[in-house]
């Protein structure tokens, strides 16, 4: 385990590596989650085995420290991802990030192009005041005392299932719907439009499940490689990893099933 100060009050952010060669992969989680727990399993596959990865858990979650003064907003998570980045002396990261982490991995790219080569977004937050769902948005529902304070969290923790809450329960509850709050107030410019203007290799990985992804054919004509994957909800890592690995590894068969290109399919 490695840590870097990402506040003036030397507040701490950590992460677990696996030594290797080659541009760095870095792994960070969505809203509740550990990047470990969500990731390690794709890092050792042996398609993507050999190569340096760093699993980075956010301010407020997993390993990393939770300052009752922070922000918490996207904008401070990609500061705090970057504090650790210099600290582990990466430059041109292959930046694979989850949901909530996906949108830090879009703003840090934008904001420090310098540590960023290449960006492969799961499911990730593109636009602020998402719909409504039981764990991200539902969170922000709550004002922060009742969420903190009030039962909130405890039953967030209740509906969410099984998978999330076990890592859920690892975060901070203000970090938790601070974070939350940040995902609805989103940034300027939004994160689909620095995804869009970002001059580097971008893929956008959407589950199946979880229905077609709005604004796809926008965000292909601006070079964004966009691709279903079969058989996966918002948790693609687990749903069908053989498909995310080669999404990661940026070697997918696919199948263009659009006069355009504008929407691809991994084939599992």
């Amino acid at each position: 385990m490695r840590q870097a100060r990402f506040d003036a009050r030397g507040s701490l952010i950590r992460w677990t590596e696996a030594a290797g060669e080659g541009p760095p992969r870095v792994f960070v989680h969505g809203l509740g989650a550990v990047s470990s727990a969500y990731h390690a399993h794709i890092a050792a596959h042996p398609a993507l085995a050999g190569r340096r990865s760093l699993f980075v858990d956010l301010p407020g979650h997993g390993l990393s420290d939770r300052p009752a003064d922070f922000g918490y907003t996207l904008e401070d998570h990609a500061a705090a991802l970057a504090a650790a980045l210099e600290a582990a002396g990466v430059r041109g990261a292959e930046l694979i990030g989850h949901s909530m982490g996906g949108a830090v991995a879009i703003v840090l790219a934008y904001r420090r192009p310098d540590l960023v080569a290449r960006l492969v977004v799961t499911e990730g937050n593109l636009d602020p005041n998402p719909p409504v769902t039981p764990g991200g948005s539902g969170i922000a529902t709550y004002s922060e005392e009742d969420f903190v304070h009030g039962g909130g969290f405890a039953r967030v923790l209740e509906r969410v299932g099984p998978v999330w809450s076990a890592t859920m329960r690892l975060a901070d509850p203000l970090a938790l719907h601070r974070s939350a709050i940040g995902l609805m107030t989103g940034t300027r410019p939004t994160m689909r439009r620095m995804l869009m203007d970002l001059p580097l290799d971008r893929t956008y990985l959407q589950g199946a499940r979880s229905g077609e992804l709005r604004g796809h054919e926008e965000l292909v004509a601006c070079g964004v490689r966009v691709l279903t994957v079969p058989d996966a909800g918002h948790n693609v890592m687990f749903d069908n990893p053989a498909a995310f690995v080669r999404a990661v590894a940026g070697g997918s068969v696919l199948t263009d099933r659009g006069p355009d290109a504008s929407f691809l399919t991994v084939q599992s």
